[in-house]
């Protein structure tokens, strides 16, 4: 039977669920691993085959002894060049001595050599893989003593040597030697401490006290502001997450709390929406989450923003789905603690301005109008609906003067929530534009069911020729495309995004999107045709869609809904289902292992259905 703690906290996340945590950004500007404008700017240039910009980045760097910088650079660059890797070609044969040229090359090597081991653990890798994963190691050994030859006053290089002896299981003593050349470089260098951090560790060559042992000392030794105050954190994520510990294991639990506690004081020395803090908030707010800390780990979640990490998420499924999945989740728990009648936890941090997070979207239904408005009285929004040829629809938010901000209640940005809802039950599908930034995307629903996504990002990698024609496969099939080889050749590119989009929704068979899309939010605001169609409340929404005309537009159902003499065959489904439903209620409250959800839900069901039947006999057509 369904606790007492469940059914009142459920009652509270649907009141506050909406509201709490509305302020953060929508998932679709949220982009794992984005890249600050500087890197962006060169690698947007590299995948043009432009190696200029990559190649004055990095020399500022060496030139400034920038070095976390420049480790962050040379390991993006390097993982764009495992899929784009003729710009760093051209520049080696351009100018084989470059230091900055031959340390990317070096971070490449490393990184092919691990994308063929893969993450997983030693006994879960093949001995084909290791063989491999041995050789590409092995062929980096030169050009990593290449890269620290050429500029000896590098870190850098160090830093990829540490993860090379980690990779090809070195002794010790290799290891040490490797670690006192960095630090003699760099003694507070952030990227090869958290790189010794993994060598040190139980699951490699260490054990988890000295792990942390290693991290106390690090941070003891720190400058203020300096990441690595945030190393014990990354030792607590290790030793809670990565190895699974035991109740009863080795390190107290006062370590955890203490480093937990020195790595938000280090977060208050950065601004929020601060990438170069980004890491550790996104650790920070895993282990908040984890503590049950809540309302803390929902300000951690604003103060990241849309700087989303590949770790620590990585290590529970794809990154980005479970960075949303986990800032959903806590966005739940804080609205199940606030009192039914309080107000949801005012922030503690106030989100950073960022005008690139707003998404410009638009969405394109195969329907003509009065069925997408008549499928949009459910979707507790309203939405600015005009004709788009003679067999489509725009589709965008219109916006509520006066009404507070709204989240949805599952992160999503809420034109995608709203077309998620709408197209459930329905046979045509629907296509929404979204345009971030120099980011340019859509996602497709049918059935109520996102069945295709795609972005077109200048500064990531070109999606793989499998998982391209996979998408115009499907794209194909929801809008009845013979030819998929177009739609295969526009995802397989990343220049002019905008393009590339309006070029894919035309061969799809559907308008180009209207004029001013991608520039303003309200762009169907005049448009010839269009028509708002006013938020309803839940139980509204269901008696205009259970009374909807063939034809109508909403407004009309409105004012007809409860005049006219409803046929038998309304009055016996609906009478078959209060019959299902009002056991199946009694079921639920009192059976156990059901829970509060579905008991809830059966209640609902049976409460409305009941309301549906007596409001209708009541406003029944008397006879003369």
């Amino acid at each position: 039977m369904p606790s007492l703690r469940a059914l009142i906290a459920f009652p509270r996340m649907l009141r506050h669920g909406a509201r709490v945590g509305s302020d953060l950004p929508p998932d679709e500007a949220v982009v794992l691993d984005a890249p600050e404008t500087p890197l962006r700017a060169a690698l947007t240039a590299a995948g043009a085959g432009d190696f200029a910009p990559a190649r004055a980045l990095l020399a500022s760097t060496r030139l400034g002894a920038e070095w976390e910088r420049r480790d962050t650079y040379v390991s993006a660059l390097a993982e764009f060049a495992v899929h784009n890797p003729g710009w760093l070609d051209a520049w080696l044969a351009a100018s084989p001595e470059d230091p900055d040229a031959v340390l990317v090359k070096a971070g490449l090597c490393i990184d092919q050599a691990w994308r063929v081991r893969g993450a997983a653990r030693a006994s879960e890798v093949s001995r084909e893989q290791f063989r491999a994963f041995f050789a590409l190691l092995e062929d980096a050994i030169p050009v990593i003593r290449a890269a620290a030859d050429l500029n000896p006053t590098d870190p850098v290089p160090w830093r990829i040597a540490l993860t090379h002896a980690r990779g090809v299981q070195a002794p010790r003593e290799v290891f040490d030697a490797y670690w006192r050349e960095a630090v003699e470089r760099a003694p507070h260098h952030f990227g090869c401490h958290s790189t010794a951090l993994q060598y040190v560790s139980e699951k490699w060559y260490g054990s988890h006290e000295e792990m942390f042992a290693f991290a106390e000392h690090a941070a003891d030794a720190a400058l203020p502001g300096s990441q690595l105050h945030a190393l014990p954190l990354l030792a607590a994520v290790e030793y809670e997450v990565v190895a699974d510990r035991v109740q009863d294991g080795p390190i107290a639990g006062d370590r955890i709390d203490a480093a937990v506690d020195r790595a938000l004081e280090l977060s208050s020395w950065y601004e929020p929406g601060d990438p170069e803090i980004a890491g550790v908030r996104n650790h920070l707010a895993l282990v908040l989450l984890r503590a049950g800390r809540w309302t803390v780990a929902l300000d951690m979640f604003r103060a990241i923003g849309v700087h989303a990490r590949r770790l620590p998420w990585a290590y529970f499924g794809d990154p980005r789905k479970e960075f949303l999945g986990f800032r959903t989740g806590v966005r739940m728990q804080v609205a199940m603690q606030t009192p039914f009648f309080g107000r949801p936890h005012q922030p503690r941090i106030a989100p950073p301005v960022q005008p690139e997070w707003a998404p410009r979207t638009l969405a394109i239904c195969a329907a003509v109008p009065h069925k997408v408005a008549q499928a949009a009285l459910m979707c507790n929004a309203s939405l600015r609906v005009a004709p788009a040829g003679t067999s489509a629809t725009y589709v965008e938010l219109a916006a509520e003067p006066g009404t507070p901000r709204r989240g949805t209640l599952l992160g999503e940005e809420p034109l995608i929530a709203a077309v998620d809802t709408l197209t459930t039950g329905e046979k045509w599908p629907a296509i929404v534009l979204h345009r971030s930034g120099d980011r340019t995307g859509f996602t497709v629903f049918q059935r109520g069911r996102r069945t295709a996504g795609h972005q077109w990002d200048p500064a990531a990698a070109i999606p793989s020729l499998e998982d391209a024609t996979a998408t115009a496969r499907t794209l194909a099939a929801a809008f009845n495309v013979a030819d998929t080889r177009p739609l295969t050749a526009l995802l397989r590119g990343s220049d002019e995004a905008p393009r590339r989009q309006a070029d894919l929704v035309r061969a799809l068979g559907l308008p180009a999107p209207p004029t001013g899309y991608g520039e303003r939010t309200d762009v169907l605001d005049g448009f010839p045709g269009a028509q708002v169609i006013a938020r309803r409340g839940l139980l509204t929404g269901l008696r205009e869609t259970v009374t909807a005309r063939p034809g109508a537009m909403p407004e009309e159902n409105g004012r007809r809904a409860g005049s006219a003499r409803l046929p038998t065959r309304w009055w016996a489904l609906r009478s078959t289902a209060l019959l299902v439903f009002v056991p199946t209620t009694v079921y639920a409250w009192w059976a156990p292992g059901v829970g509060a959800l579905r008991a809830v839900l059966a209640t609902c069901a049976t409460l409305y259905v009941g309301g549906q039947l007596l409001r209708a006999w009541r406003r029944r057509p008397r006879r003369a």
